[in-house]
């Protein structure tokens, strides 16, 4: 892959045409770091990968040759891209794959069941909100650096000899997967010691990671364990009487799973009805 594939300053890379100031680093990604990379995105056959930073193309055309999947790859120097496209060629993979010659902030990455990228930490940080915005459940790894402030959700660091940078032979592999927007006031109806009420829970989010409060009656009560994973979330209310169990899907602004009181489970709906106060 082509580390730093890139060359505009982060800055300004969506507004402007990116400025070629040298010749483009490349920094082939070992045998390893792309079984590796592969395998914690958990690629299938189904998957459409899309690679930033492609290079030479060996994770597109792993990807495809060995887990049948398809997808394509984007680096700014049009050698590589060449180069990808005859390494395609030549392994039977061009009914597959793709490379482009193309600013990867401009990419359309909307198609993606999984992105790759190997770019130095600067332009993932400039690729966080984009990366964020994809459909939820789409999962991201990157070789060596971290996506900002985006907590990964699984990391490995793996032995690489041949690695061609770096003193310490060794990688470390990020992986995320894109979550579901769950900011908002949210209203439903749920079911507590003293009958069936209508409620309210406004939530706030940072990357994955959610947190808010219900409101329910007289009371504003924090709510405990927060958990979301793609369009997955739970979480539960100590009302001081009882402890009440949410969990279900998000879908376009909707809520569907259960709710548990102790041993009883009953269908749980939640609207979005706007955003968080304050």
């Amino acid at each position: 892959m082509a580390l730093g594939a890139l060359l505009a300053t982060p800055a300004c890379a969506a507004e402007a045409e990116p400025r070629i100031t040298e010749e483009t680093p490349y920094v082939p990604s070992p045998r390893i770091v792309v079984d590796t990379m592969l395998r914690m995105a958990g690629v299938q056959s189904k998957d459409f990968l899309i690679d930033l930073g492609s290079g030479d193309g060996r994770i597109i055309i792993t990807a495809a040759k060995e887990l049948h999947a398809r997808g394509f790859g984007v680096d700014y120097d049009p050698r590589l891209v060449k180069l990808a496209t005859d390494n395609a060629a030549r392994e039977g993979v061009s009914g597959s794959t793709a490379f482009y010659q193309q600013d990867i902030f401009k990419t359309d990455l909307g198609q993606a069941s999984v992105v790759t990228i190997y770019l130095l930490p600067e332009y993932n940080a400039a690729l966080k909100s984009r990366l964020l915005a994809l459909r939820p459940g789409t999962r991201i790894v990157s070789h060596d650096y971290g996506i900002g402030d985006w907590e990964a959700d699984a990391q490995e660091t793996i032995p690489v000899p041949e690695k061609p940078v770096g003193a310490v032979k060794e990688s470390t592999i990020y992986a995320w997967v894109v979550p579901a927007r769950v900011e908002g006031r949210w209203r439903s109806q749920v079911r507590t010691a003293r009958g069936s009420t209508e409620v309210e829970f406004a939530l706030s989010q940072h990357n994955q990671r959610f947190d808010g409060t219900l409101k329910l009656r007289d009371k504003v009560l924090p709510i405990e364990r927060p958990f979301l994973k793609s369009n997955y979330l739970s979480f539960r209310v100590d009302t001081g009487n009882e402890t009440l169990l949410f969990q279900g899907h998000v879908t376009n602004g909707r809520i569907a799973g259960q709710q548990i009181r102790g041993d009883s489970n009953s269908r749980w709906r939640a609207l979005k009805v706007g955003p968080t106060p304050g």
